[in-house]
């Protein structure tokens, strides 16, 4: 770690008298630990999936994860409408001006919803196609498994939308405790679901689906109820009466736009990367959805403060109080830090267990034993700058920088170079992993060297 890192984590740089503080370590922790048991509910959905498919064959868990794949694309471009209403909310409640943080919250309603459904009618349409046009030739039955998967998760997507819209204003107001409720109400009918689905009905992939499609249903309209009463500081009012204002959209664009752009050029360059892995053979794939679906774990402590500091770092910018926002970043960095070092150490020691949790083939599992250690060295020494800290500068409004460095980096590090290694050089899926670490450690020099000259506090969004 160089010396502006050092710098970055050292809180005795900052001169704050702590007894004007906007938030103490209480709303904090509060806001955090709800927020932690959210994230690992969410990526255990996407984890009970692929193993509870995994009796059906290693084609199962294959055809999941290439779906997967691109469900991220559009779930993160949801995610991206949903921050940016989330952080117009935060600057409003920060500025003291309550209407008008609901007043953006329905029109990212609007958004939302139009979005989504957009998406889903088309992707439903050409589904076929689209599998196509991404991977290429792959295994009928690799295809088949993966076809049967993406129709009920097509269908979720308008649901998943509003959820995640939902879910984002409750955490600009700070109640994550919500947002954690609804995450076991979804897991648990995930779980049982996929259980009855897939061991006893025998549907396979589509069982899997159907429980995610009823999980994120539930979920859905347990939130609308939620974000529709008129007790909380935030709620769409008048849900029934439509009432379209360009500018407060606009305001939420400012942010979501180029999270989304940079969410899907991200998740574009992915969806690439995964068809050069299919390239390598189904060991490669299955090893693939491992490595990502048991890495996500150890980013679970640096997901849910990212999502903290939405609310913290956006209340501090709304309210003009942008030294207070600096130094709660320092402060919920060297936490993420500190928490990532116990889940990475923990995954590197279980990547044995873990991985023949999902009965593959001796190569397979060999390799995603040795990708997910490897993943976890590199995860602990940067993945908290390069992925934690933008959320930092979005939260300012400082969204379109983040968009620059996370687009120029993905194409120009992580895609090119995981052909270069993974293809030319014959490396193969190891390959691949290496392009995206080189990519980390860019985006983490840049975010670290913008936050430091402190250009995200001049931003201004509401």
């Amino acid at each position: 770690m160089n010396a502006k890192e050092i710098q970055f984590l050292s809180m005795r740089s900052m001169k704050i008298d702590k007894s004007e503080l906007m938030f103490d370590n209480k709303f904090l922790k509060s806001l955090i630990i709800p927020l932690l048991v959210e994230t690992l509910l969410s990526v255990t959905i996407g984890l009970m999936d692929t193993i509870m498919v995994s009796g059906v064959g290693e084609h199962a868990v294959s055809g999941v994860s290439l779906i997967d794949s691109i469900s991220a694309l559009f779930i993160f471009l949801f995610s991206a409408f949903a921050t940016g209403g989330a952080v117009v909310a935060s600057q409003y409640l920060g500025k003291g001006e309550p209407e008008n943080a609901r007043y953006s919250a329905k029109q990212l309603m609007y958004l939302s919803i139009s979005f989504s459904v957009l998406v889903s009618v088309l992707l439903f349409i050409f589904r076929r196609q689209v599998l196509n046009l991404v991977y290429g030739s792959i295994e009928e039955n690799v295809m088949d498994a993966a076809l049967v998967y993406f129709e009920p998760i097509l269908i979720s997507f308008p649901f998943l939308a509003v959820l995640n819209s939902a879910n984002a204003l409750f955490r600009s107001m700070g109640k994550s405790r919500i947002t954690m409720i609804v995450s076991i109400i979804m897991n648990v009918i995930n779980v049982s679901g996929n259980y009855i689905l897939i061991n006893i009905v025998g549907l396979g992939t589509l069982g899997a689906g159907i429980a995610s499609l009823a999980s994120r249903m539930v979920a859905c309209f347990y939130m609308v109820y939620k974000v529709t009463r008129t007790s909380e500081v935030i709620h769409i009012e008048e849900p029934l009466k439509f009432d379209l204002s360009i500018p407060m959209i606009n305001r939420v664009l400012k942010v979501a736009l180029p999270s989304g752009i940079e969410n899907s050029m991200f998740h574009i360059g992915k969806i690439l990367i995964s068809s050069t892995v299919a390239s390598f053979g189904t060991a490669s794939i299955a090893a693939n959805a491992v490595f990502n679906s048991v890495s996500t774990m150890s980013n679970i402590p640096g997901s849910a403060i990212g999502m903290a500091s939405v609310t913290v770092i956006g209340q501090c910018c709304g309210a003009g109080k942008t030294d207070q926002a600096e130094y709660y970043g320092r402060k919920l960095m060297a936490l993420t830090y500190m928490m990532m070092g116990v889940t990475c150490t923990l995954i590197f020691i279980a990547a044995r267990p873990l991985a023949e949790m999902y009965n593959l083939s001796e190569t397979a599992e060999a390799l995603a034993i040795y990708s997910t250690r490897l993943n976890m060295i590199q995860t602990v020494l940067v993945w908290p700058l390069a992925f934690t800290l933008p959320n930092y500068l979005r939260a300012a409004g400082d969204a379109r920088f983040t968009m620059f460095v996370s687009v120029a980096s993905m194409w120009v590090f992580r895609v090119m170079l995981s052909i270069v290694l993974g293809k030319m050089l014959g490396i193969g899926f190891i390959g691949v992993c290496w392009g995206m670490f080189i990519d980390w450690y860019c985006r983490a020099i840049f975010f670290v060297i913008r936050f430091l000259k402190g250009k995200w506090k001049t931003k201004r969004v509401v």
